[in-house]
């Protein structure tokens, strides 16, 4: 369903417009948080100074364009999930997602407070 959205309309029964349009307005905030933190790998990688563990730097970078690609990924798996639920009148499928991201920008954030105190200490 991912390359061939016109076999949608075969499968099930075309849900309320307004449903759909709001599955690709969430599709499009997830497609906009994924290239937000693919730009902050790059500006990891082009702008941050050298940082007091050796390859922090590049791992921030390298991490950050990572999960950027994950969170497109799974943008357009969760739309065509919703899309066909819609379509065959199912409970909308349940979405871990959003939290273990929260998680590991949290946790990504801690470790760079560490970073920071830890250059500021010397």
């Amino acid at each position: 369903m991912w390359f061939a959205p016109e076999k949608q309309e075969i499968d099930g029964s075309t849900p309320d417009y307004r449903f759909s349009l709001a599955n690709e307005r969430t599709f499009l905030a997830w497609i906009r948080t994924g290239l937000a933190l693919i730009a902050g790998g790059l500006a990891s990688a082009q702008f941050l100074p050298p940082m007091p563990i050796r390859h922090l730097r590049e791992t921030i970078a390298i991490a950050l364009l990572v999960l950027g690609a994950v969170v497109a990924l799974r943008a357009v798996d969760h739309w065509a999930r919703i899309e066909r639920a819609m379509r065959h009148g199912r409970e909308l499928p349940a979405s871990r997602f959003p939290a273990i991201l929260a998680i590991i920008v949290a946790a990504g954030a801690l470790l760079l407070v560490v970073a920071v105190l830890i250059q500021a200490n010397r």
